[in-house]
């Protein structure tokens, strides 16, 4: 066989090898189960947390002024909730099987009526231990109308919950699933502008909500910066700050913020252009030296992070569990990533399911937390703390997955 020969055999056998080889363990499992029901549910928790009011002038996405790409109409500018969708829901599904195994999903914003309308009849009878079979199904029955947004968000809650039912038929978390843990416990950093509860809580690490952009000229820019020196002032010299600009910014305003703030020590900007900016992401990523260019919140599945990657827009990548195809395509996004030594730090990684893809990943650093806001009895911090299993140490705050099977949720259906 000739040198030539020999080289054209080499990428089918590589081919032929991939296919005899399962992606996990749990792939040559005959689970014999088959989907019989899919709905969208409403969930409650089976011990609430305590209700309060917040203390006065504690913050709230909603109740507070935070850049966003609306900020430009006045109108709309002094809160999300003044632009934000009142009837386009996130949603959770429910999956049913014959054997009287159930699973939870969550998915995004309008991604509910999908589920319902159209994946239900791809899904239905079909085996839930065919993860990849059933995602590249419900891709491609969609790709005609959605490759990104609500499809993406429908299919993420549909895989999330056949990964709930894999771990409850094997009496596994999911992390284990997929590979098994390569740290104890997951460092943890918190969003939100409660400064000072949240260092006292325990925080070495703080993401705050920009609350002003382009719009509030340099009056705004230096508000800005106040913002990002208390922070520093209260974590002194060695904690890390992180700003969520949440698609507010232009380039020029993020190349000046970022000069302004450079004495702060910023560990990250993080969604300061508009999500299809590839170009500028890139720019952005090429020029600025004093902090990090974070984004992928709002990207979605592997297509989009590969126009991210060719940008070179980001340094760190933080997809959406719930959003960007759920875990079967996080994976995937992941790989990519890795193959590139970018860090993923997925979007509200501590709260959504997550936390079992970061505990299990070595390009996987951190976990995102929300406080309870400060003014609320004791017995609300301390299910905080069960309910994420938090636990402290040399960087702050830790955070891990319930060892329960599945993704461990703690929940009863309402409805």
């Amino acid at each position: 066989m000739t040198r030539r020969q020999l080289l054209a055999t080499l990428p089918f056998a590589a081919a032929s090898t991939a296919i005899s080889l399962p992606q996990f363990a749990f792939a040559q499992e005959k689970s014999k189960l088959k989907i019989t029901g899919i709905r969208l549910v409403q969930t409650r928790p089976i011990k609430p947390p305590p209700k309060f009011t917040p203390s006065p002038g504690s913050w709230s996405t909603q109740g507070v002024e935070v850049a966003n790409p609306v900020s430009i109409y006045p109108e709309y500018k002094a809160t999300r909730s003044l632009f934000a969708a009142d009837n386009v829901p996130s949603f959770t599904v429910e999956i049913t099987t014959d054997k009287g195994i159930k699973g939870y999903g969550n998915g995004g914003p309008g991604g509910g009526n999908v589920v319902v309308g159209h994946l239900t009849k791809l899904l239905l009878g079909k085996d839930p231990f065919d993860i990849e079979r059933n995602w590249d199904l419900c891709w491609r029955a969609t790709m005609s109308y959605g490759r990104m947004g609500v499809t993406m968000n429908a299919i993420s809650g549909v895989d999330m919950a056949m990964w709930d039912i894999v771990g409850k038929a094997l009496n596994t978390p999911v992390y284990k699933l997929i590979g098994g843990a390569v740290k104890d416990r997951v460092p943890a950093y918190c969003t939100g502008n409660d400064i000072e509860q949240h260092v006292e809580f325990g925080y070495k690490r703080l993401k705050l909500a920009i609350p002003h952009g382009p719009a509030d000229g340099i009056a705004g820019m230096r508000k800005n910066a106040e913002l990002v020196k208390r922070a520093r002032q209260a974590l002194g010299p060695d904690g890390d700050i992180m700003l969520d600009c949440w698609m507010a910014w232009t380039e020029r305003y993020t190349l000046e913020m970022c000069e302004m703030l450079e004495p702060y020590r910023v560990y990250w900007v993080e969604e300061v252009l508009q999500p299809h900016d590839y170009a500028g992401f890139g720019r952005l990523n090429q020029q600025i030296k004093s902090t990090r260019i974070a984004t992928g919140e709002h990207e979605y599945g592997r297509y989009g992070f590969r126009y991210l990657m060719e940008a070179n827009g980001a340094e760190i990548w933080q997809p959406d569990i719930q959003w960007c195809g759920g875990l079967t395509e996080l994976l995937k996004i992941s790989a990519m990533a890795s193959a590139y030594d970018i860090p993923v730090i997925p979007h509200g990684g501590g709260l959504n399911g997550a936390i079992h893809y970061t505990i299990s990943h070595v390009n996987a650093p951190w976990a995102e937390l929300f406080m309870p806001p400060p003014g609320g009895p004791k017995e609300a911090y301390t299910m905080f703390e069960e309910q994420y299993e938090i636990s402290r140490g040399p960087e702050g705050i830790y955070t891990k997955p319930h060892e329960r099977p599945g993704w461990g949720w703690d929940f009863e259906v309402a409805s």
